[in-house]
């Protein structure tokens, strides 16, 4: 355990300084990083349970409350906690000096270890605050005239939607919009519904990665693939993918792509990305006031004036933490721990399952409705009576809450969300039974 710590502690030290270093572990610090490299498939490491008690060694959350709505947004390990800490009392020493002198100089090795992590060029990425402002950014900063049309559906997230209507509304741009039949597990029928509704007039597509409202992951390669066989863009909202699902952007296909780091990643709240391919940028013009607003730098996008370095600098320590588990070891302890609790409530009556538990078409998040309770009523009894934390879910026929546990998470905890489920199901079926009677 003093080991295990140790290790952490040193790691949240290291990258807590004023410019991120490549190597930085001690002979010690290695010893213990390879602990968390132990032997093993993903699928292995997922069900070791002494494993991820070294994870779950370094959350602070709360014993109190169940916290399931890490889709919304993640709790930072104390390393990264510490790197902000550490950064944020830096700054104060003398903050104009050593915030635009000094930790300003850090954005580009942190921007080459996200492009490390993101498997594309440093060039390519611009570090902000969160997907909605990267993707708003891509959204308002293309050139679209009246009549050129956008292919989005009603399942992507309001804030990209919002944004498109606003260009609608502002630039006569008309927007096509899908009812994507969710939960799927046929990409090609998925496929098929946006094919259906590009025209010789779509300029762009805009898909979600993974879908906030019920965690289906959309196969945003094979619709690129589609789009630009017809010379059409891709936009494509990472939100709930990135460090969540293995993967590397470029493997997307797509045209455009932002995050939020605050989710999977768990980095500082209000960190994100956006990527842009190298040879588009110039395509996109700059959302806030830039000397060269339409040139090919990717860091016209960074404009922001004043912002939390200490937060931006703390992103680096989240990549080690994020380095150390290993991506596909990540999403393979993430779709079991969902597919623990998922499977073991599917077949209660009245439980019903908004996800597909196969790993081709979900990862972590799920959505769980009882038949006669809607999902707001479900996420109050969770709350008061079971002390679990959820979001409740309405969208469509989707009625229910998303239940997101992440890597601090463990199978005892789930024990606690299955007791929940199994008892307001039964208590709702008994009473849907007595007013029949």
């Amino acid at each position: 355990m003093s080991t295990r710590r140790t290790f952490f502690r040193q790691l949240g030290a290291a990258a807590a300084t004023p410019l991120v270093l490549p190597d930085f572990l001690t002979e010690s610090t290695r010893t213990a990083f390879q602990r968390l490299q132990k032997p093993g498939s993903p699928q292995q490491i997922a069900q070791d349970e002494d494993y991820w008690s070294w994870i779950k060694a370094e959350f602070t959350v709360s014993p109190n409350i169940l916290n399931l709505n890490n889709g919304g947004v993640s709790p930072q390990p104390k390393t990264v906690q510490d790197a902000h800490i550490r950064f944020y009392q830096y700054c104060n020493e003398a903050p104009s000096y050593y915030m635009w002198r000094i930790l300003d100089q850090g954005r580009e090795s942190l921007r080459a270890k996200l492009a490390d992590l993101a498997g594309c060029s440093p060039d390519e990425l611009a570090i902000n605050r969160n997907a909605t402002e990267g993707l708003n950014t891509i959204i308002f900063g293309l050139t679209l005239k009246p009549g050129d049309e956008v292919v989005l559906a009603k399942q992507d997230y309001p804030n990209m939607m919002n944004a498109w209507k606003q260009r609608e509304k502002r630039d006569g741009i008309k927007l096509v919009w899908l009812d994507l039949k969710l939960p799927s597990e046929n990409d090609d029928e998925l496929v098929r519904q946006y094919a259906g509704a590009i025209t010789s007039k779509t300029k762009v597509v805009h898909v979600t990665h993974v879908v906030n409202w019920t965690g289906q992951i959309m196969p945003v390669r094979k619709i690129a693939d589609l789009a630009h066989k017809q010379g059409i863009e891709v936009i494509c909202d990472g939100a709930h993918s990135f460090a969540h699902l293995d993967y590397k952007i470029p493997e997307l296909g797509c045209d455009y792509y932002a995050t939020s780091l605050h989710k999977w990643l768990c980095a500082p709240f209000g960190s994100g990305m956006m990527y842009i391919q190298k040879e588009k940028i110039k395509n996109v013009w700059a959302l806030l006031s830039s000397p060269e607003p339409d040139g090919p730098d990717i860091r016209k996008f960074e404009s922001l004036g004043t912002r939390s370095f200490a937060a931006e600098m703390a992103i680096g320590t989240a990549v080690d933490f994020q380095l150390g588990i290993g991506a596909a070891r990540k999403f393979a302890r993430l779709h079991y721990l969902k597919n623990y609790w998922a499977e073991k409530v599917k077949d209660i009556s009245g439980v019903r399952l908004f996800t597909s538990l196969k790993p081709e078409f979900a990862g972590a998040l799920a959505v769980v409705g009882i038949s006669g309770m809607a999902g707001p009523e479900l996420e109050k009894q969770l709350l008061e009576t079971y002390k679990i934390h959820t979001v409740p879910i309405i969208l469509g026929p989707v009625d229910g809450v998303r239940v997101t546990p992440h890597v601090y998470t463990t199978p005892k905890d789930l024990d606690r969300l299955v007791v929940a489920i199994t008892e307001l199901a039964g208590k709702q079926n008994l009473a849907t039974k007595q007013k029949k009677s």
